[in-house]
């Protein structure tokens, strides 16, 4: 059975791409938090990104974070294997170095990111519909 709703998940897409109908101001879509609340082991992101694989658990959501040890013990060279992350919003940085439910089992595992990416200055739809023009 394939879940489809046209309004529904164009709604949602919208949503998730920071365009869609949301009366809160400036709010983005994290995608960390949505992986850790709906995919605490990562099972769905290893079946469609298979280039991941080899990292187990919920490390597999921010594989940019991870030490270097780690990321070669699961195969991944961050930029050739694996691109880099284009944006982080800083919102999303309290769900860096989480598991679900805020548990970490391995935090040994975990390093801040070997080249941490640029802070992303929202320059999107919204700088254009909002009113302060100084963002």
């Amino acid at each position: 059975k394939v879940d489809y709703d046209v309004c529904s998940n164009y709604g949602n897409w919208l949503y998730s791409a920071g365009i869609g109908n949301d009366p809160r101001d400036n709010r983005k879509f994290n995608m960390i938090k949505q992986g850790l609340d709906y995919d605490g082991n990562g099972d769905y992101v290893r079946l469609w990104v298979p280039e991941l694989q080899g990292i187990k658990g919920a490390d597999i959501h921010t594989p940019w974070a991870l030490n270097s040890a780690a990321l070669s013990h699961a195969g991944v060279t961050l930029g050739e294997t694996y691109p880099q992350p284009v944006v982080t919003a800083p919102e999303w940085s309290r769900h860096i170095n989480q598991s679900p439910q805020g548990r970490n089992p391995n935090p040994s595992t975990r390093r801040g990111p070997a080249h941490p990416p640029v802070p992303h200055r929202d320059r999107g739809i919204d700088f254009y519909f909002s009113r302060k023009k100084d963002v």
